[in-house]
């Protein structure tokens, strides 16, 4: 029972931040509006301005990514799967989950550590004089986002196997 509650509030965690991320969306194309009337109408060009639009970008990329497994939106090869039973699908969506998905956010995780954390160390800025100083913040969404996928991944296999799910994707999360 324990279990099922905390793949149930992993679900909703992603869910939320993926709901945050499509506003972010919001703010990104204000931001590149604001970039492009700056520079070719008024002959203005601000780095800050670019580089805070990139953030945005990076940003609703890396943390909207587990959103989209809990909406089933991910991409996946249905060449054979949907001519199984359902059984079988729910077995492949677990495999799935657990052997694909999960050692990749394990992989990704570990591989960003180290860069990660150097980029903390050396309190990267960037390289740009009027650039944002945040870009060892903006790297750290990578773990962020990792360790959202390798949950996501648990979660899922999780409510799939125990929880009585279906292979579609929950009603509420349609607005995704």
């Amino acid at each position: 029972m324990a279990l099922l509650v905390a793949a149930r509030a992993v679900r909703a965690c992603n869910v939320a931040v993926a709901r945050a991320m499509a506003w972010l969306a919001l703010a990104m194309v204000v931001t590149f509006l604001a970039v492009v009337v700056l520079r070719y109408g008024f002959g203005i060009g601000l780095i800050a301005l670019q580089e805070t639009a990139q953030y945005l970008h990076a940003a609703i990329f890396l943390l909207a990514a587990a959103g989209g497994i809990v909406a089933d939106r991910h991409v996946r090869v249905d060449v054979l799967r949907n001519r199984f039973p359902p059984a079988v699908q729910r077995r492949v969506e677990i495999g799935g989950h657990l052997l694909l998905l999960l050692p990749f956010a394990l992989f990704l995780l570990w591989a960003v550590m180290p860069y990660v954390a150097e980029s903390w160390r050396l309190g990267e800025t960037s390289v740009e004089s009027s650039g944002l100083p945040l870009v060892y913040l903006l790297k750290t969404l990578m773990p962020v986002a990792a360790l959202q996928l390798a949950l996501q991944a648990v979660a899922s296999a999780v409510l799939l196997a125990v929880g009585g799910e279906t292979l579609d994707a929950p009603a509420h999360e349609e607005g995704l």
